[in-house]
């Protein structure tokens, strides 16, 4: 009695296996490659819009500190000098200032902004002025109405 395992196939049932082709290769390799970029492109674009935003939560904390101090008839032009300097070691050519207009004060922080940040245009929360004042091209802005 033979082992049933053993049993050779005659030629006529034999298979033949074939490997991958080079087009199935090359369209995987396409895929991953695509992938990969893709979830780059993410990743870089998650790190610029929170560093975008950094800047903007640093400016509006700046502000309203600002109009904190400005609530003190004596802090005045100190605390005005103060929060700027802050600014600026905050945030690229940052600045601090106070403004009024139509009896409505507004603590107000400009900045640079990154090269590689979205454009003013972009965002989508951004006003088209910063409490009343025009921002140059290139500058951000966050702007904090108080009452004294």
């Amino acid at each position: 009695m033979s082992n049933p395992w053993s049993r050779s196939c005659p030629a006529r049932c034999s298979t033949r296996h074939r490997g991958s082709s080079l087009i199935e290769v090359m369209l995987a390799v396409a895929l991953m490659a695509v992938t990969a970029l893709g979830l780059i492109a993410g990743q870089l674009w998650t790190a610029r819009e929170a560093r975008a935003m950094a800047m903007r939560e640093h400016a509006a904390w700046i502000a309203d500190s600002v109009a904190e101090a400005m609530r003190e008839a004596s802090a005045g032009d100190s605390a005005i000098r103060q929060w700027s300097a802050r600014a600026a070691a905050r945030l690229p050519h940052g600045e601090a200032s106070v403004g009024e207009s139509s009896g409505v004060s507004a603590a107000r922080v400009t900045w640079t902004a990154l090269r590689d940040t979205p454009r003013a245009d972009a965002v989508i929360d951004k006003p088209e002025s910063c409490g009343g004042a025009d921002v140059p091209g290139g500058s951000s802005c966050v702007a904090l109405a108080f009452a004294k």
